[in-house]
């Protein structure tokens, strides 16, 4: 992944573009939970685990809509 400099674009700027389009892409998310080998029993107990908190998550705070853009 690259950005390109856009002009009177400071280094800070445009590092922070990359940063923010890093986190949006998820490559680092995704290297990070790759990096150690993990059983199948280890993958569905995590699983399990994220959709428990999700499933906790959806029930204590009510979803409010998306504002219009």
């Amino acid at each position: 992944m690259h950005v390109e400099p856009r002009d009177g674009e400071s280094f800070d700027q445009m590092l922070r573009r990359f940063k923010t389009s890093m986190d949006k892409s998820g490559i680092l998310r995704e290297y990070k939970r790759r990096r150690y080998f993990k059983t199948n029993g280890e993958l569905q107990r995590d699983k399990a685990k994220a959709a428990a908190r999700r499933r906790t998550r959806r029930a204590r705070v009510p979803r409010r809509p998306r504002p219009q853009r």
